[in-house]
């Protein structure tokens, strides 16, 4: 039995804009829960110990992060290698320029041959020994359109059509790989992708015009005892008859406010050829939180947001403050308060809305359900000045409409 640990999009360097400066360390706090999180992560694959660790993609925001980032990223990891834990490192889409060529952020560690490291910067298939056997791991990184066509051959065709004939050159380089695959060693492929099945969130903003969906049916194979995937930040399985899970573990801390509710972590899983066992194992991450109010039919928003914010327990959460109001009610507003009642949070922003001055009011004659279709077209066109002159036009028109007067030629 092979013990792996499974974790995707570190994303480390992410939301500094959630943060804060530590006056200890100079370092932005974010990124020190990012560090801590993904310290969580290496401290559960050492305690298990697990005998391989696979990263599903996205170490970084970008292609080339700060020195200082990378090297938080880097101390994390060599812990594996002292503790003698082989790893594969996926490139994802954000590890790739913006060619989509190589894994620039994470080439380095195949450049310097850190032991027991594998870098998959192409699709192709691993075999790794572990302490407690042999497992083939297929790679398959972040593909964009370059990747697998050319030019000319794109020219003239749809997006769906490129779409259709990316799918059809990924489906016979996948059937390679398989036909290479030892039947007898258990099999994982570790994928960075959009599957067409996926929940998504905010991936589907992030990556618009440089990937492209893989049908779910693609990745169930019989010869794949676990798929491995990454890109969605979301946790999920896909294939609920788990013959084979394909599993997103999701990302291991939030990046921003459309991830408020996701829980986050990594999965553990004990396999062995045609079973597996797997579970999701959430990590204590710090949380964010949306406090949405309406002020703008109260007489006294100040109070009513004091209150808003009083019933949240906002201490050392990432927190926003959003809140719509009139343009007349922005002097009864002390912000100096709002900042008080807010101090508890990790950090906070506070965003006002006015509400449209082009918004009509309601006209309140047509609050009463028992007005007849007639009577409410002459309560509108009685407050527009600007139809006064065609109003007897319209309403005729109404009544014929009503009644079936029309003849046919005016239809």
């Amino acid at each position: 039995m092979i013990k792996i640990l499974h974790l995707s999009d570190i994303h480390m360097g992410s939301g500094f804009s959630h943060g804060r400066t530590n006056p200890e360390t100079g370092l932005n706090t974010r990124l020190e829960d990012f560090v801590t999180t993904l310290g969580r992560c290496i401290e559960r694959a050492i305690a298990e110990p697990v005998d391989l660790v696979l990263f599903g993609g996205d170490a970084f925001p970008d292609a080339t992060p700060p020195p200082f980032v990378k090297q938080a990223f880097a101390k994390e990891f060599r812990r594996l290698v002292d503790a003698q834990i082989p790893t594969v490192l996926l490139v994802g889409n954000h590890d790739q320029y913006s060619q989509g060529q190589g894994g620039a952020s994470l080439g380095i560690y195949r450049t310097l041959g850190v032991p027991g490291f594998v870098v998959g910067d192409r699709f192709e298939t691993h075999k790794i020994h572990t302490q407690n056997g042999d497992v083939q791991v297929i790679t398959l990184p972040w593909l964009t359109r370059s990747t697998l066509l050319t030019r000319p051959e794109t020219e003239g065709l749809t997006l769906s059509e490129v779409n259709d004939l990316l799918i059809a050159r990924l489906k016979v380089a996948m059937e390679g790989e398989i036909r290479r695959l030892d039947p007898q060693i258990p099999t994982v492929l570790l994928a960075h992708l959009m599957v067409d099945k996926a929940s998504l969130g905010a991936e589907r903003f992030l990556a618009v015009g440089k990937g492209f969906n893989v049908p779910l049916s693609l990745l169930i194979r019989p010869c794949f005892d676990y798929v491995a995937l990454g890109h969605v930040h979301k946790h999920q399985n896909l294939n609920q008859s788990n013959d084979p899970p394909i599993i997103y573990p999701g990302s291991i801390e939030r990046v921003d406010f459309s991830e408020e509710k996701e829980e986050k972590g990594f999965v553990l899983l004990e396999l062995e050829k045609d079973r597996v066992k797997w579970e999701f194992c959430a990590l204590p991450v710090r949380s964010f939180c949306t406090i949405k109010v309406d002020v703008s039919a109260v007489e006294d928003p100040q109070e009513k947001l004091i209150k808003a914010i009083d019933k949240k327990k906002i201490n050392d959460q990432v927190v926003r403050l959003i809140y719509q109001l009139r343009s007349e009610q922005i002097d009864l507003i002390e912000n100096s308060r709002l900042h008080e009642a807010l101090s508890a949070a990790h950090t906070y922003s506070i965003q006002a809305e006015l509400v449209s001055q082009l918004a009509r009011p309601r006209i309140p004659e047509l609050d009463r359900h028992s007005l007849d279709p007639l009577e409410a077209l002459r309560t509108y066109l009685g407050s527009r000045e600007d139809l006064k002159e065609i109003e007897q036009d319209l309403i005729s028109a109404a009544q014929e409409l009503l009644t079936g007067t029309i003849a046919e030629s005016e239809v």
